[in-house]
């Protein structure tokens, strides 16, 4: 089971990203009710990603990126090293930004929500999107034959 884990992790990256934009989306219709429960489900999705991140991440060793230029370019490696660390960088504010975002909108102090969400949405959006991005170069793109 736990060689699956990656594939479920993007898929529930992917999912967090595809809640994001329909939060985002919903909140400029004003559907609030709506955008509040999108949110609640994006926070969960991307709770179980953490929890099945961790645990394949206890259970395997880091996957290594290619050194071989055969099989990835020099530069796609530079790319790749330079989007791991900002994703993961940016990851690590993830969860306190998103659980102030929640907290502040559940108590409908609007300010303080809007004041979080400015930095919270952007990031959790960039980190989902990179997350994928790795995936793709470790997993489908980058695999040696």
């Amino acid at each position: 089971m736990i060689e699956w884990l990656p594939h479920i992790n993007v898929s529930l990256n992917s999912l967090a990203c595809v809640l994001l934009v329909i939060g985002f989306v919903l909140i400029k219709q004003k559907k609030e009710r709506a955008h509040r429960n999108v949110m609640i489900a994006t926070f969960i999705v991307s709770a179980l990603f953490l929890a099945c991140y961790l645990t394949y991440h206890f259970q395997v060793p880091s996957k290594k990126f290619p050194t071989d230029t055969n099989v990835a370019p020099v530069a796609a490696r530079y790319f790749y090293y330079a989007l791991l660390a900002s994703h993961v960088v940016l990851a690590m504010s993830v969860p306190f930004l998103a659980i102030a975002a929640i907290v502040y909108g559940l108590k409908d102090n609007r300010p303080a929500h809007r004041r979080v969400v400015r930095y919270a949405w952007p990031i959790w959006l960039y980190v989902s999107v990179t997350g994928v991005m790795v995936y793709l170069m470790l997993y489908q793109i980058y695999v040696p034959k």
